[in-house]
């Protein structure tokens, strides 16, 4: 149904919820929102974020979007205006063996946290969906065509996607759908072994292995440096134009895994000598048309890929190689890569 977006609070004024608020991407936007004066509670139960990543400036409350009786409590005691939903587990390629548990966090906690904004009337509910909603769509690919996901993953977020549009056409409730692709950059978790193939790449090379490619290294992805991300993630909210719709946001480029490959190694001064694994079941190419938000968000990708990967690079000499540890909870062993198993 029609309903007239009404111009948002004053930032001084308005509370945010942020969800994985101590993660990648949402730790960048909760720092976004508090310089442009937002007061921000970070949600994030630290299975892939750390608490440092958040600052003090922002409430940090350590919980699941899957503890409902903490959400609605949350909900009723911060009264919050907007709500920016960024916790999920991301890894696309290992959400064909971890289905149910893919589905309870990424498509139940979305849920929970809906149910929760329809019922306390935020302003607007912001969503980072993802590329992985298009499947093999033929790239670039545009806001307008339509969901094929392959992958549990991107079925999740596809249907939060749905759900939202039936929230607001029955309870009125304003969203944003924002699908970036392959960010990376600092505070990412180079630990996690299955998902931000760049932090993988780079940790891999601290630990003195070699970086590892799943097939030829011939797919081709677009890859976004986390500044040129986050800021438009948290501006959304100011722009009525924006409401009741669906951004891609990203890198323009797109390069060969092959390539980038070589680029981390550069910027981390260690020769090019990879190791080609079995393929994998995976999108070959996969990149967006940025023209909408372009045109409507203002966006530019400013970083250029050797830019943001050595800015990054510099980061991860700094904080060190991370252990990896397998996913504790693997429902299917069938067809589950090798390197996977250990």
């Amino acid at each position: 149904m029609p309903c007239p977006t009404p111009p948002p609070d004053k930032p001084s004024s308005a509370k945010v919820l942020v969800t994985g608020g101590a993660g990648f991407i949402g730790s960048h936007v909760v720092a976004e929102l508090l310089a442009r004066g937002y007061r921000v509670v970070a949600l994030d139960n630290l299975s892939g974020g750390f608490r440092s990543n958040v600052e003090d400036r922002a409430t940090f409350v350590c919980g699941s979007i899957l503890d409902v009786e903490l959400i609605d409590r949350l909900f009723v005691e911060h009264r919050f205006d907007y709500v920016f939903h960024l916790a999920a587990y991301a890894a696309e390629g290992l959400s064909h063996f971890i289905r149910r548990f893919n589905y309870q966090n990424n498509l139940m906690g979305s849920v929970n946290l809906i149910n929760a904004s329809v019922r306390n009337e935020v302003r607007c509910f912001v969503f980072t969906s993802s590329m992985a909603v298009y499947g093999g769509a033929t790239p670039p690919v545009t806001e307008d065509m339509p969901t094929s996901p392959e992958d549990p993953y991107g079925i999740a977020k596809a249907a939060v996607e749905l759900d939202l549009r039936a929230a607001r056409e029955m309870f009125g409730m304003p969203y944003i759908i924002i699908r970036p692709h392959n960010v990376y950059g600092e505070r990412q978790n180079i630990g996690d072994r299955y998902r931000n193939v760049v932090g993988i790449f780079m940790n891999k090379l601290l630990r003195g292995e070699p970086v590892s490619i799943f097939g030829d290294g011939t797919q081709t992805r677009a890859f976004s440096y986390i500044s040129d991300v986050a800021p438009i993630i948290a501006q959304t909210i100011e722009r009525p134009e924006a409401y009741n719709q669906i951004f891609n946001i990203g890198a323009d480029h797109p390069v060969s895994i092959n390539e980038l490959a070589e680029t981390v190694c550069r910027v981390m001064n260690i020769p090019f000598a990879p190791r080609y694994m079995p393929t994998r079941f995976e999108v070959k190419h996969i990149y967006p048309s940025h023209a909408k938000a372009r045109r409507v968000l203002g966006y530019h990708g400013r970083v250029a890929l050797e830019d943001g990967l050595r800015a990054m690079a510099t980061w991860v000499k700094r904080v060190g190689a991370r252990a990896t540890r397998r996913f504790d909870g693997i429902e299917i062993e069938r067809n589950l890569p090798p390197s996977w198993r250990d």
